[in-house]
């Protein structure tokens, strides 16, 4: 390709939104360009690269029995509607066509695959299978930002396996994880696999594939002494204390103008670990099961944690079923007979279960590591001291819901767990039957009777995988691609002025492309320095600079983009030389 043909130019400035640096250099090295919030055109040199992707993709998915094909990005809203998430899934884009048809714009595949189960499976001679397309999605994302890393529109590699049972799928499951490390390994990016929340996909396991990156949107724990890992969503950690020897006797005290946990534990005296922090919600469930679980559409829920922690809300919602929380507010929490900044479950009149009436109290399991807590009154400026649990309160569900963080108790090895941040590079998901079940796509077995195909969904977003690398590669000039990715191999200029050097380097494109390396040629009438610069911003791995110094040496100049030292190449041995030191 001759740059002087190529359609679009660098920038010498990124836009002044473009925060993260991938989204700065893809913008101004001409990969890149921006339509609206979260919706960005491809330009040729970020389509190679896509390409690129794309082929790596493939390659690993039909290494282990996957077949490839295109599913359709317009949905039948009645698909979504069967699963249930057409009113949960609050990132689906939804489109209403002439005669009040309703429609979905594809923010994931599982409803379509479970169609195809529906009318393609028929016994258990048609599994296992494997089916993956790369294909664009759509998600009515609220906080499009980072360039590529969160979009609106983007380009994902989603593979299904659909298997005979739990056992099938966890047989299969090991391979995809290879794969995808397969995939990263190849893509240059190193990965950390993390237990994960299944979230809005359902189902029983996930794992989360990170890049720990200082500015990255995820927060993943790992241990210091061994090789746990997870997202803070689904991190487990060990609740350090114990129950005290003896349990004194409940007293109230005053503690005035004392609202916080750290007001009322340094009144006191004590640490925040021996306090008890409350914490309201108001929950409405969204899944059927919920809802006839508590007879009503919605309930306030009264969420005890030990005073040091905080409550993580993807984790209490797990416990509840799944649904929506907001925070209650201050006449909610008096309704239910607590005082705001005071409050406990002690003179509540508490739930045994989701079925009865009274305050709904969720305790996480902190509460069993300590005693003689600190707690509201529900009365103002007033207090509890040496408040023990079950002999002072009670409490409806106890559960995990309190957040890991830097400096807890590993749950597998009792070392020291750290949270750090990361970008999320991929997620695979034991789906089981959340969708066969929802929409009975079963199979005949050896004895011919139904059984509900079991299923998993596996991700990787192409825009993102891209965002990532550059993330990773790159240096005060611009983009440094790896070999496996980049657009070109061979960046070729010619600098300088006279015939010779121009036929020169017209040559060597020639032979360079006979020899089968992918050039870009920058055979533009401009200045040494605009092409050195251009050369290190787009950052093709190899750059060859024929000019008459080097030619009057014997041969053209020639410089990998992440080292510094250069060499002279006799002109003849060029291609040779590429091949023998391309990684």
């Amino acid at each position: 390709m001759r740059l002087s043909r190529s359609f679009g130019k660098t920038l010498r400035e990124a836009p002044a939104d473009a925060e993260m640096v991938s989204h700065q250099l893809l913008i101004r090295a001409n990969f890149i360009r921006p339509l609206g919030a979260g919706i960005y055109t491809f330009m040729p040199f970020g389509y190679r690269v896509l390409r690129k992707l794309w082929r790596i993709l493939a390659e690993e998915m039909d290494a282990i029995g996957g077949q490839e094909m295109w599913m359709p990005n317009l949905h039948p809203a009645s698909i979504w509607q069967a699963t249930g998430r057409w009113d949960t899934m609050d990132v689906l884009m939804k489109v209403k066509a002439e005669g009040g048809r309703e429609y979905a714009l594809s923010a994931t595949h599982e409803e379509v695959v479970t169609d195809l189960v529906l009318r393609e499976i028929e016994s258990y001679r048609d599994l296992p299978r494997m089916i993956y397309h790369i294909s664009k999605k759509f998600r009515d994302e609220p906080r499009a930002r980072g360039g590529l890393l969160r979009l609106r529109e983007f380009i994902m590699k989603d593979a299904y396996s659909l298997d005979s049972s739990e056992e099938a799928l966890d047989a299969f499951y090991p391979h995809m994880v290879q794969a995808y490390f397969n995939i990263f390994e190849r893509c240059g990016v190193p990965v950390v696999a993390i237990n994960a929340d299944v979230g809005a996909m359902g189902g029983k396991t996930s794992h989360e594939f990170v890049v720990p990156h200082e500015h990255g949107e995820d927060m993943f724990i790992t241990c210091t002494n061994c090789d746990y890992a997870a997202n803070v969503e689904a991190a487990e950690f060990i609740r350090e204390g114990e129950k005290p020897a003896e349990l004194a006797e409940l007293a109230r005290i005053a503690t005035p103008d004392c609202k916080t946990i750290a007001d009322v534990a340094g009144y006191v005296g004590v640490p925040t670990s021996q306090t008890i922090k409350a914490v309201f919600y108001w929950w409405t469930p969204t899944s059927a099961e919920s809802k006839r679980a508590i007879m009503r559409g919605d309930r306030f829920i009264f969420v005890l944690v030990r005073g040091d922690l905080d409550v993580n809300e993807v984790k209490l919602n797990n416990a509840l079923g799944g649904g929506d929380l907001r925070p209650a507010t201050e006449e909610e929490i008096r309704v239910a007979g607590a005082t705001p900044g005071y409050a406990s479950p002690i003179g509540l009149n508490v739930a045994g279960n989701l079925m009865e009436a009274g305050v709904y109290v969720l305790a996480d399991t902190s509460l069993g590591a300590g005693g003689n807590f600190v707690v509201g009154a529900n009365d103002e400026g007033y207090h509890y001291k040496d408040a023990n649990y079950p002999r002072d309160f009670a409490v409806s569900q106890m559960a995990d819901v309190a957040q890991a963080d830097t400096g807890h108790k590993c749950p597998v090895c009792g070392g020291r767990i750290e949270a750090r941040r990361a970008i999320e590079a991929g997620h695979c998901f034991k789906l089981g039957t959340r969708y066969s079940a929802t929409l009975n796509a079963t199979y005949l077995d050896e004895n011919g009777q139904p059984q509900l195909v079991f299923m998993g969904s596996y991700g990787i977003g192409l825009d993102r995988l891209m965002a990532i690398i550059v993330e990773l590669y790159h240096d005060e000039d611009g983009i440094v691609w790896p070999d496996s990715v980049a657009p070109y191999q061979v960046y070729l200029m010619h600098i300088g002025k006279g015939d010779e050097v121009i036929e020169t380097a017209d040559k060597v494109y020639r032979e360079l492309q006979a020899a089968g390396f992918e050039v870009l040629y920058d055979d533009r009438d401009a200045s040494a320095g605009v092409k050195f610069k251009d050369a290190d911003l787009i950052g093709i791995p190899w750059r060859v600079a024929v000019g008459a110094r080097g030619l009057a040496e014997g041969g053209v100049e020639v410089k990998r983009r992440n080292q510094r030292e250069r060499q002279f190449v006799p002109v003849a041995e060029l291609a040779g030389y590429l091949r023998r030191h391309s990684q």
